[in-house]
């Protein structure tokens, strides 16, 4: 294929139909419509939902929409949203994609400092996939916030605030590893070699803040047990966060190399890493639940939760990807232990967030357990089901990684197998 040299850069000659329009990046845009019906669905809810007000009130008490304001008002339920429960699928995904892309990114510096060469030629590829992860992350967390005021956190500087540490954190990590994958893609590996060990603390970095940045947005440090007394909860974030990495290399490894001499040995690789991980964290999950508050270690393993931890999480994060792991076998069975813990690792969020907040804070004596807003009645169990648009966004998310890998690899060919030497 033709090139033009930029700035160091090949950069691959092709038309914008190519670019623009070729099966990947469709397929990109599809999911990008679910993310676009999902924002209208939660900006109707959020900004353009009835109001209540005196007026409205002396001019027609009964109208059905002064009911639903005065419902909004009142129990703070607008359609399937409820103000009370902040911990929603957006933060689910949002700490997916972060984790998963920083952590694909760790292990790919980690690689290169210790002189795993298969991982050294494909280190563009995977670096590209991990800040399309990141991105699709600030994505989600994007839509959850009041982005009609959002200038304001760029133009009113907060240390105090979560919400704008985030600014700072992104705005240092992401440029040093889009300058990571230009040294890659022209061939720098030097300097990539000595970029890859601060690229390693920045990675580990941008977990323990998010974990610190979460903590203040939410109250993480003193709301529930479940993430309070779960040992080690930064550990097991970026431990579980190294198994869906691996995950998401073995995919890559599957569509970009699986016709390349070096795809058997890069798969084997792959496969050493997640076995190891996948022990660490099952040996993390059965401390873990015989540490944690009661309540809520029954709620997982024994309450409504069950069937989705054993089946959705034990079973495809930790036992179907170690039979097919345990051995070194054919690559195919490292892609479905991939597949596998990818969709667990998701699952595990999901229990995480919404375990955590399905029991109330506390069971006081006298007074039973707490209420989430003051005209609720007490109950043991809390749990509110996804709004559509949430989910619709989450699927867009999917887009935005698509089509910001799909339009590297059209560019700069990071699907190809780069010499180190």
């Amino acid at each position: 294929m033709e090139k033009i040299s930029f700035m160091g850069l090949d950069i691959n000659k092709i038309s914008i139909v190519q670019l623009l329009l070729n099966k990947t990046m469709l397929l990109g845009y599809i999911f990008l419509i679910f993310a676009c019906i999902g924002i209208y669905e939660i900006f109707d809810v959020r900004y353009f939902s009835a109001a209540a007000n005196a007026h409205a009130s002396g001019l027609n008490p009964t109208d059905p929409a002064l009911k639903e304001a005065m419902r909004l008002a009142v129990f703070g339920d607008v359609g399937e949203v409820n103000r009370n429960i902040p911990w929603t699928l957006f933060i689910v995904n949002y700490m997916y994609m972060i984790y998963t892309g920083s952590g694909v990114i760790f292990l790919v510096a980690l690689a290169e400092l210790m002189n795993f060469n298969l991982i050294a030629k494909a280190a563009a590829g995977f670096m590209v996939i991990g800040i399309s992860m990141v991105f699709a992350g600030l994505f989600t967390i994007a839509t959850d916030l009041n982005m009609l005021n959002m200038v304001w956190m760029v133009l009113t500087p907060n240390l105090n605030a979560g919400m704008w540490l985030m600014l700072p954190l992104y705005c240092t990590y992401i440029p040093f590893v889009l300058f990571e994958i230009y040294l890659v893609l022209t061939h720098k590996r030097e300097w990539a070699k000595r970029l890859a060990l601060p690229i390693l603390v920045l990675s580990i970095g941008v977990d323990l803040v998010e974990y610190y940045i979460q903590a203040k947005l939410f109250s993480m440090n003193t709301a529930r047990h479940l993430w309070t007394e779960f040992p080690f909860l930064t550990f097991y974030f970026i431990i579980s966060a190294f198994v869906s990495s691996l995950g998401i290399m073995g995919i890559i490894s599957f569509f970009a190399h699986r016709s390349k001499a070096e795809y058997k040995g890069l798969m084997d690789l792959i496969r050493r890493a997640m076995l190891f991980f996948v022990s660490l964290l099952g040996l993390y999950e059965i401390f873990g639940y015989m540490t944690v508050d009661k309540d809520w270690a029954f709620l997982i393993l024994f309450g409504p939760f069950r069937y989705v931890y054993f089946t959705g999480y034990i079973f495809l994060t930790l036992a179907l990807p170690f039979l097919c792991i345990v051995k070194a076998r054919q690559p195919i069975f490292t892609l479905v232990a991939s597949i596998s813990v990818v969709v667990g690792g998701f699952v595990g969020r999901y229990l995480f967030v919404y375990g955590g907040n399905a029991n109330p804070m506390s069971n006081r004596f006298g007074l039973g357990y707490e209420k989430y807003d003051f005209y609720a009645l007490s109950k043991s169990f809390n749990y509110v089901a996804p709004h559509l648009g949430e989910i619709f966004i989450v699927v867009g998310s999917v887009g935005v990684v698509m089509v910001i890998y799909k339009l590297f690899d059209t560019l700069f060919s990071v699907n190809e197998l780069r010499e180190h030497h």
